[in-house]
């Protein structure tokens, strides 16, 4: 297994992720905030589009904690993942920050999307050069 992390914002604002490439799929845990948790687990599968057979998109299962609400969060994650790198991906999400404000999820968000092009990022480095076929040197 592989594994990549990463992180964007300070203090309560501070997004992880960490990400484990195990063979061909992906499992994801993003936590932040003043208490990180498991809050929401996604799993989703690639699928031939719906809209376009052209296309690769995701269907996705999702487990909520009661009374949490990162299953948004941790579903879309999973769902553009496993539909990009079209793989099973697995994305568990524990963001909070006691009496949060419109402008402390504002923060939380875009450190989150920051994350996100990261995992990105790093996966299509990281799987680019998984597929590269591997040559003889003399």
């Amino acid at each position: 297994m592989k594994h990549l992390s990463y992180e964007s914002g300070e203090g309560i604002y501070r997004i992880e992720a960490d990400v484990l490439i195990c063979g061909s799929d992906i499992s994801i845990a993003i936590c932040g905030g003043d208490t990180p948790h498991i809050g929401a687990v996604a799993l989703a599968s690639p699928r031939t589009s719906l809209a376009d057979k052209e296309k690769t998109s995701a269907s996705a299962s999702v487990i909520c904690v009661t009374g949490h609400k990162e299953d948004e969060l941790a579903r879309a994650a999973a769902l553009k993942l496993a539909a990009r790198f079209s793989c099973q991906t697995a994305v568990a999400a524990g963001i909070h920050i006691d009496d949060a404000s419109e402008d402390d999820i504002k923060v939380l968000w875009k450190n989150y999307e920051t994350v996100m092009v990261m995992i990105m990022e790093g996966l299509d480095v990281h799987l680019r050069k998984r597929q590269q076929p591997k040559t003889n040197v003399i």
